[in-house]
């Protein structure tokens, strides 16, 4: 597809399946291929993305699940959640998103008259590596939708998976085959949302 079309079809997509025709070697590669082309300030890269497939998609799952139970105990809410969690499983992997804090102080340490900014760019450097890779997802066929249940399975996440302890955990994204395509949306006129303003009075 081209970029527009991919922009047009992108939605959060919940009825996902694991059998999606696409290897995990393709995903990775082309993923790995979205992630080293995207701006951060000052090119400090402060995102990471750790790409689970198979029965590792499955356990992060059983993580959350767990660790909600654990939380929540037996009972209606917690078989809702548990239910919810099935379609994250059910999905074929899932990209998990960090930020390493580290390099944010060491830009505050460098620049200090930024010191406000820079978690703020990070954040923001970590919003577009998900974006982009939400599209990567959809031109491969695959839908997907953005999860954070964040930080109630860091810890558990870092032990299983051997995260580094500098990473922090941001937000999770399953992904798979789309089952069932997620329905209209309401949006507003774009018109509200881009709009194109004239200078007045100026001087310049």
């Amino acid at each position: 597809m081209d970029l527009m079309q991919l922009l047009d079809e992108r939605r959060s997509e919940y009825s996902l399946g694991s059998d999606t025709g696409v290897d995990p070697s393709v995903v990775e590669g082309n993923l790995r291929r979205v992630v080293r082309n995207l701006p951060s300030p000052y090119n400090s890269q402060p995102s990471r993305a750790v790409l689970v497939t198979g029965e590792d998609h499955r356990v992060l799952w059983e993580i959350v699940r767990s660790t909600l139970h654990a939380r929540m105990g037996d009972g209606d809410r917690f078989d809702t959640t548990s239910r919810k969690v099935d379609g994250f499983s059910a999905a074929a992997g899932t990209v998990m998103f960090f930020i390493v804090d580290g390099v944010t102080d060491d830009l505050i340490a460098r620049y200090p008259s930024y010191s406000g900014t820079f978690p703020v760019w990070a954040e923001q450097a970590c919003a577009m590596m998900q974006f982009a890779v939400w599209i990567a997802l959809r031109d491969m066929g695959l839908g997907a939708n953005l999860q954070h249940y964040n930080p109630l399975i860091d810890a558990e996440v870092h032990r299983v998976f051997g995260i580094p302890a500098g990473w922090r955990l941001v937000s999770q994204m399953p992904f798979g085959r789309i089952v069932e395509p997620a329905g209209p949306l309401e949006k507003l006129p774009p018109e509200d949302v881009l709009v194109t303003v004239h200078a007045v009075g100026s001087n310049l």
